[in-house]
């Protein structure tokens, strides 16, 4: 039998198709993308506008200008958790589950799809707020350029890490599928877990936070290195990991149990 006698056979293409066609039509979408955009570039220029020269060792360059990535990194989790746990809300995963009986090619169309939406408009955002703010830094000791070493680096590794964190947000909510689990699990688990952790006066406690998926978000951001953290490479890699080993458990999971 043909592929053109089989009109509805399954695709990646098409369960690609799908899941961008998911994306584009929930209102959450349109409302949490131009949000966290406006709000890298404009929180970034409204702390630069008031910034006083102080010390480079307090304030990174690169993390002033687009502050607002501080609340990219909770409003696009966010949408991560909607846009799979929001169809056990709906009961639409019924039909997606049935449509695509293999199931995990759903989760990963859903990662696929995230992936190419959040990293370039993240990335964007992060090349236009940088240098709108560097017009408020002129003469200050956070005064730098796209062309100066390492800033380059340092913005798309702002947005890899934002995009990371909400593929890993993705995955809690097929993990848990839930809304309130999920958003709950990320903010709770990801977010402040590790702050209350890093706490514990235990050198090795210390240094394994530093690989919490947070804590290496801003390691990957970061133009001037903190002595005793861990390199960008490693941070970037550790992200990775906790991203797909939270995606792998998901797929397990959504083959093995009803829905």
């Amino acid at each position: 039998m043909t592929t053109t006698d089989r009109p509805y056979r399954v695709t990646p293409a098409r369960v690609l198709r799908s899941e961008w066609h998911k994306l584009t039509t929930l209102r959450s979408t349109w409302i949490t993308l131009p949000f966290s955009a406006v709000s890298i570039v404009g929180v970034g220029l409204i702390v630069s506008a008031h910034y006083e020269t102080g010390s480079r060792q307090f304030v990174d360059p690169v993390e002033l200008g687009p502050a607002g990535t501080q609340i990219a990194m909770i409003s696009l989790p966010v949408l991560g958790v909607l846009f799979t746990a929001g169809e056990y809300t709906t009961g639409t995963i019924r039909a997606t589950l049935t449509a695509v009986p293999r199931r995990v090619p759903v989760l990963w169309a859903k990662a696929g799809i995230l992936v190419a939406v959040v990293l370039p408009l993240t990335l964007i955002t992060c090349l236009i707020g940088h240098p709108l703010a560097q017009t408020l830094l002129t003469g200050t000791d956070q005064e730098t350029s796209l062309t100066d070493p390492g800033v380059l680096a340092a913005l798309t590794g702002t947005a890899a890490g934002i995009t990371a964190l909400t593929a890993l947000a993705m995955a809690l909510g097929a993990l848990l599928r839930s809304v309130a689990g999920g958003i709950g699990a990320f903010v709770g688990g990801v977010m402040v877990l590790p702050e209350v952790i890093g706490m514990i006066p235990v050198g090795a406690v210390d240094r394994a936070a530093e690989y919490f998926p947070a804590q290496a978000a801003g390691n990957v951001s970061a133009l001037d290195t903190v002595a005793g953290a861990p390199a960008p490479g490693l941070s970037l890699l550790a992200l990775g990991l906790w991203a797909f080993g939270t995606m792998a458990a998901a797929g397990v999971l959504l083959q093995r149990r009803d829905v």
